[in-house]
């Protein structure tokens, strides 16, 4: 179902103001603009564990991590959040503002503009600086690649092998 942009947020706000929570069963999220959505508005917010997700979420500071394939582990999160809600009235509001901040620091705009004119110079400079010469510009990236891409990217998988 599609909606409005305007409506979209009258329901996100609903849903904050009854202190509701956001799930999002997708399996694998690419980006995860919904649950930045739910967040900005304060609604804690339980997304997937697979993809886009993983860099928004801190699990248990601002929201949470879930796993779809698993219906009892997801539905066990959500009743621990509830149960948690009800011994502390304060830790909705806790998750809530986690989540707001999150996005605040570091999903805004500014943000992102900030940093695409920064890839935008490192690109411009490599241009210019390697404009006869390409080797040097393929050997520098090479070199970022092993030396930190790579092992990266090992770390990344191993931590993701052990979920």
């Amino acid at each position: 179902m599609r909606l409005s942009k305007s409506l979209s947020g009258e329901i996100y706000r609903v849903i904050a103001d009854g202190q509701g929570i956001f799930v999002q069963p997708a399996l694998f999220e690419a980006f995860g603009l919904k649950i930045l959505e739910a967040m900005i508005t304060g609604i804690p917010t339980f997304g997937t564990q697979f993809g886009g997700p993983l860099e928004i979420i801190q699990d248990g500071v601002n929201g949470f991590y879930i796993n779809q394939k698993n219906h009892q582990e997801t539905a066990q999160k959500i009743l621990d959040f509830l149960s948690k809600c009800e011994q502390n009235p304060n830790y909705w509001y806790e998750i809530s503002t986690r989540g707001i901040d999150r996005v605040y620091s570091t999903y805004t705009w500014k943000i992102h503009a900030s940093r695409l004119l920064t890839l935008a110079k490192t690109y411009g400079f490599w241009h210019y600086s390697s404009q006869e010469n390409r080797e040097d510009m393929l050997r520098y990236i090479e070199e970022l690649f092993y030396l930190i891409y790579k092992p990266r990217a090992k770390a990344l998988w191993a931590e993701h092998a052990n979920r």
